[in-house]
């Protein structure tokens, strides 16, 4: 269940075209610290995240992994930035997801997926980011 402090708070996000393909967006300001969404799926052991596979496989913990590829799990919009608003705060086997700085309205929310992900499913493809597209 969801910290009591953050069970009211109801973010007002959009899924929409972004430079990497689908984007979660944000039609709200959102305050420096502020919590956006909790990441969700179904709860996996070690051992079933490896039969099943995906990109929306997030490791809470040595044996425990969830599986955010439901559409109903909206945070699995939130893309790879190698300069992230965003990041994640992992506390009691939940995946709850904070901006870094201020977000503007209309802004793209973006989390770094950790170097484990990068050099397996991002690199060989080159990043997407706004920060790589640049360079």
């Amino acid at each position: 269940m969801l910290p009591k402090k953050y069970r009211d708070i109801k973010r007002n996000l959009i899924i929409k075209r972004s430079i990497a393909g689908l984007g979660l967006f944000t039609k709200e300001s959102i305050e420096r610290g502020g919590f956006v969404i909790e990441y969700k799926g179904s709860i996996l052991t070690e051992k079933e995240a490896n039969l099943k596979g995906g990109k929306y496989l997030f490791e809470t913990s040595k044996n425990r992994f969830i599986d955010g590829s439901s559409r109903k799990n909206i945070a699995r919009y939130i893309n790879h930035s190698c300069l992230p608003n965003c990041e994640i705060d992992i506390k009691r086997g939940r995946i709850y997801i904070f901006t870094k700085r201020k977000i503007k309205s209309g802004e793209e929310l973006f989390y770094d997926y950790d170097k484990e992900y990068f050099n397996e499913l991002i690199k060989p493809f080159g990043c997407q980011c706004l920060k790589c597209k640049i360079k």
